[in-house]
């Protein structure tokens, strides 16, 4: 078994090494062929690791990082004043091959951009875009764009769904995950006119394209991949986040109502905890960076040592999958049938 290095940004997010160290620690105890490197402050670093009483050795080494991207920092700073950040050093070790895949809570912008000013796009992907699962029945639907293309073209739309079928297969080891175009109704001429012309290149593309789907669609799961611009994406995912909220809310204030509803809520428990584990957004943090030519997770910058250790293991399922051949390998593909169209 190949051994897989993760290379670590622990001064991202809000809690820093508290957290990234922590989940770093348990991952490795977990996964016997995961490596890590932990890019930081080294003194910060070396503090928590002691705190722990962990020292370093041939699974985890500290990478020495003189600078940190702050949650409000633009990303001008982020990426012309802040050469050494543990975010720009965690995407180079990626680069330079002395990590597989690098994982960040920092911020979303400032990774974006660092990332594809380090890393570069693989060939034949205009832009990258964000990647994630939300939970459907029976288990999880793959989404993108979320939020890094406000505006896109119906080429980048049909790149989106070859980028998604490639990271389910990678990581749910289906071969021919479903994919569904999110639109206004299932009707082919439903939808702005860069949603039809999408649907027509992803009907051709020799992907298993279900065809439009609605936004009921992601939480039944319908397809394994939805593909949408960013605006629509992020606006849903954040709806979807905060209608769990809102669910978890009231169900806890009912059950608190009285003494009857004390008892039912006794009574219903199991359940109560089954839909919580269920809904937990612990449980699906890590969302791709997709398209660019390594393996870049983001973790959500509130994320605890849980839902940072799912960031992890998201980046390791990726390089286990090969997701940078099989998306490689599918634009491929489509590119020689345009060949052989034209």
């Amino acid at each position: 078994m190949r051994e897989i290095t993760i290379a670590i940004d622990a001064m991202g997010g809000d809690h820093g090494p508290h957290v990234t160290v922590k989940a770093a620690l348990n991952i490795l105890h977990r996964e016997d062929d995961v490596n890590i490197v932990l890019v930081g402050l080294e003194d910060a670093v070396n503090a928590e690791l002691k705190l722990r009483r962990v020292q370093v050795g041939t699974r985890l080494r500290v990478h020495h990082a003189s600078e940190v991207v702050k949650m409000d920092d633009s990303l001008s700073v982020a990426l012309r004043s802040k050469k050494d950040s543990s975010m720009r050093v965690t995407a180079d070790l990626v680069k330079r091959g002395e990590a597989d895949a690098g994982v960040s809570a920092g911020n979303t912008g400032a990774l974006m951009a660092v990332s594809r000013f380090v890393l570069k796009t693989l060939p034949g992907i205009d832009r990258p875009a964000i990647a994630s699962t939300l939970p459907s029945h029976p288990g999880s639907t793959y989404m993108l764009d979320l939020g890094a293309n406000v505006d896109c073209t119906a080429q980048n739309l049909l790149q989106f769904g070859i980028m998604g079928s490639a990271l389910c297969a990678a990581i749910e080891h289906k071969e021919r995950p479903s994919v569904g175009l999110l639109n206004v109704g299932e009707e082919d001429i439903k939808g702005n006119d860069v949603a039809k012309e999408a649907g027509e290149l992803l009907r051709s593309s020799g992907l298993n394209f279900y065809g439009n789907v609605g936004g009921d669609d992601i939480f039944k799961g319908t397809v394994d991949v939805v593909v949408c611009d960013g605006f629509v994406g992020n606006v849903a995912l954040k709806s979807s986040e905060g209608l769990a909220k809102l669910i978890a809310e009231v169900l806890r204030r009912e059950f608190k109502r009285s003494l009857f509803t004390r008892m039912a809520g006794l009574i219903a428990l199991p359940v109560i905890r089954a839909f919580k584990r269920k809904m937990d957004p612990r449980r699906y943090n890590g969302a791709s960076l997709l398209g660019l030519n390594g393996v870049i997770i983001k973790s959500h910058g509130s994320a605890d040592v849980f839902a940072f250790e799912q960031a992890i293991l998201k980046a390791v399922e990726e390089v286990r999958g090969g997701l940078l051949r099989r998306i490689a390998d599918q634009v491929g593909a489509h590119q020689a049938a345009e060949g052989e169209l034209v």
